[in-house]
């Protein structure tokens, strides 16, 4: 028997909103990494801070789905939903922040001036600032139709904050426990 994911999303909305949140989550983070390991662009210290929201948000959605297909508590379920969009909806606002450095609208982290460990000797020294790489906040790695990943990331977890807040609907339109 083939469901259509259109018909299965109005039968089940909660459990299509917890699958889209894992899903296109994973395809995100796999997407950074990608960036990252496969092409060689190497995230700066706010590229990083973005993943934080997709860290918490995919097992959390993946929780989810066990709750609804196992009869997880209504309390639960509504918590779990509402901590994904609100993660997901700071996590957008951090990508306008990120995109607003890269566009130089405003000032960025003073982290994203590079690190400075263990300095050693004089000559140990000017090997290590010789070798040191600075990934800058301030310039976009990767454009696209004029977004950089941080703009991408913005408009993909305001996607996943509204499927959240779809399966936080569905599931307080439910009979409580």
């Amino acid at each position: 028997m083939t469901v259509k994911f259109g018909n299965f999303s109005r039968a089940e909305p909660a459990i299509a909103a917890a699958a889209a949140i894992v899903a296109a989550g994973v395809l995100a983070i796999l997407g950074a990494w990608g960036f990252q390991y496969l092409l060689g662009f190497q995230p700066c210290p706010l590229c990083l801070e973005q993943r934080y929201a997709y860290y918490v948000s995919i097992p959390l959605a993946a929780l989810l789905l066990l709750a609804l297909n196992y009869g997880g508590s209504r309390k639960t379920i509504l918590a779990g939903f509402a901590v994904i969009a609100a993660a997901m909806a700071w996590n957008a606002g951090l990508g306008v922040y990120h995109s607003g450095v890269e566009w130089k609208l405003w000032a960025g982290p003073t982290d994203c001036s590079g690190p400075l460990n263990d300095l050693g000797s004089a000559g140990g020294l000017m090997k290590q600032l010789q070798s040191i790489r600075v990934v800058r906040c301030d310039e976009a790695a990767w454009r696209f139709l004029g977004l950089s990943l941080a703009g991408y990331n913005v408009l993909i977890s305001l996607a996943l904050a509204g499927a959240a807040l779809l399966g936080l609907r569905a599931t307080l339109s439910r009979p409580a426990d």
